[in-house]
């Protein structure tokens, strides 16, 4: 049997509260159900390092409270 995968954060864009890096449980601030709330948060690549303030787009979502994040695309930096 197939676990299903949860894609309701996938695409969203966080921003970073607690230094996103490797070795290290970052968090990241999410709209979720209508509020914004807190997700643990590691690095998609599992090398790269996101500082507190920066915005980042989640990639995978592992719940209850998990996201895996990257570098959000400069497409999406201007809005």
């Amino acid at each position: 049997m197939h676990r299903e995968v949860n894609r309701s954060l996938t695409g969203k864009i966080g921003r970073v509260t607690g230094t996103i890096a490797p070795g290290t449980i970052g968090e990241v601030m999410l709209p979720f159900h209508g509020g914004t709330s807190a997700f643990f948060a590691y690095p998609f690549d599992k090398t790269s390092i996101f500082p507190v303030g920066e915005r980042v787009l989640v990639i995978y979502f592992e719940p209850p409270q998990t996201v895996y994040v990257d570098e959000l695309p400069d497409v999406l930096r201007e809005f």
